[in-house]
């Protein structure tokens, strides 16, 4: 049996898809006669930071992964940060979505510089997003076990 593969990118481009196609869909409903909200910086700062927690994270884990022993990561804590790094990547996947559809539903009011200013921190926060959900599938294969060649003897033999 072919072990669990975790959260693959095909998975990160359907969720953002759909969350853009969704998001669009209700921001144009919603705020037909309305204001898009706008794009506060207090949203990119909480995602660098989550990134950014979840690489150290990662990261500890992988050290302990590749043999160098750290009693503070126990096996429990590191199924956590796997599990982490998958809720950061799915987040980050579904936070892109909802700011290109932000960005798209202000589109074609581009010309005038007053949206035009309004398109760039969205923008700057779709970027910020995929950053987050590379960081989650960074630390998702920092957590992976690497085969070892007892188990390729063993599936040899099955």
């Amino acid at each position: 049996m072919r072990p669990h593969a975790g959260i693959r990118v095909t998975t990160l481009v359907l969720a953002g898809l759909a969350m853009t196609v969704v998001a669009w869909l209700v921001l144009r409903w919603v705020a037909a006669g309305a204001a898009v909200p706008e794009a506060g910086w207090v949203g990119a700062a909480a995602m660098l930071c989550l990134a950014a927690g979840l690489v150290v994270a990662g990261r500890q884990v992988r050290t302990v992964r590749d043999g160098i022993p750290n009693p503070a990561v126990t096996p429990l804590r590191a199924a956590r940060t796997l599990v982490l790094g998958q809720a950061g990547a799915l987040t980050g996947a579904v936070l892109v979505g909802w700011y290109v559809a932000n960005v798209l539903v202000l589109l074609p009011d581009a010309d005038v510089e007053s949206q035009r200013g309004r398109i760039w921190p969205f923008a700057a926060h779709a970027v910020v997003a995929v950053l987050l959900s590379a960081a989650g599938m960074l630390v998702q294969r920092w957590c992976r076990l690497r085969p070892s060649d007892d188990d390729d003897e063993e599936s040899g033999r099955a």
